[in-house]
């Protein structure tokens, strides 16, 4: 019994009261826990793929834009510089040789932008089927060289007349062959269609040997492009 007349079972040493039940429940709560607690989890097992493999389909999942951005993330400065220095090396001397082998052979893939394109191809193709006087001017050049080491007045006069004179029949050569050139350009592509800078290269090429022109030529003398 209580002071307050209120009556509580009796247990086997005594009265159950308030403390004694707090402490009976915290007793069993412990020993209900505990075996919760550590219990040990079994392995589970990986479920199986219920989508079999497709051909032709990725049959992956598709990586997070995360895991995306840290595949493709690179330092920015790189660790060995040298090394990379020399992997940047070889690897331009790689496009070059790629790109001249392109100019031999006229594959216009590997070409650089100012050589690519049909409008460049069909002015390549006019100014090597035609003979012009501008390829003269080198060899005239040489030949005035050797003339002007000989002191007399008809050698220098020679060497004047050679060089002037055909440098100026050239240029008007030069001038004619792009008027003819850029109406063929305009009928077959349209003047919208001819990028500029068109008649510097044009003349560029009117103005070097047949042998030495990069892209090299491809048509020979006399086979217009139509």
């Amino acid at each position: 019994m209580s002071r307050c007349g209120r009556a509580f079972p009796l247990g086997p040493i005594g009265p159950i009261g308030p403390t004694s039940a707090r402490v009976g429940w915290k007793e069993a709560a412990r020993h209900t826990v505990a075996p919760v607690l550590w219990r040990k989890k079994t392995p589970e097992t990986p479920a199986q793929d219920v989508h079999p493999d497709r051909p032709g389909a990725k049959n992956r999942p598709t990586p997070t834009r995360r895991e995306a951005e840290a595949a493709n993330r690179r330092p920015l400065v790189p660790v060995d510089r040298k090394a990379a220095a020399r992997a940047d090396r070889a690897a331009r001397r790689e496009a070059n040789l790629a790109a001249r082998q392109a100019m031999i052979t006229g594959d216009e893939a590997r070409m650089p932008a100012r050589d690519r394109g049909p409008v460049r191809r069909y002015i390549r193709d006019f100014i090597d089927a035609r003979l012009s006087l501008g390829e003269l001017l080198l060899p005239a050049m040489v030949v005035s060289l050797a003339l002007s080491l000989v002191q007399t007045s008809w050698a220098l006069l020679t060497v004047f007349v050679l060089v002037y004179g055909l440098l100026g029949v050239s240029i008007i050569d030069a001038w004619l062959a792009w008027r003819k050139l850029k109406r063929q350009l305009v009928a077959k592509f349209g003047a919208a269609a001819i990028p500029g800078g068109s008649a510097w290269y044009a003349a560029m090429r009117i103005f070097q040997l047949r042998p030495l022109r990069m892209p090299r030529a491809q048509v020979a003398r006399g086979q217009y492009p139509s």
